[in-house]
């Protein structure tokens, strides 16, 4: 996991230098876990099978 965690911090840098956002080195291990987090629940989304003849919705109905 400690790979996947370091692609994360790398990523974490390259998108806050991209859009030139600092982020203080104090804040940066819990923005790092958080996109750790993030990136765990898009594999579980990701990895949801879905049947090729789903159609999307076109109306939000709550």
């Amino acid at each position: 996991m400690t790979n996947e965690n370091d692609r994360i911090a790398e990523y974490v840098d390259r998108v806050a230098n991209l859009i030139e956002l600092p982020i203080d080195p104090e804040y940066r291990p819990g923005v790092v876990t958080n996109m750790t987090r993030i990136a765990q629940v898009a594999q579980l989304v990701n990895e949801f099978p879905l049947p090729e003849d789903i159609e999307a919705a076109t109306v939000f109905e709550p």
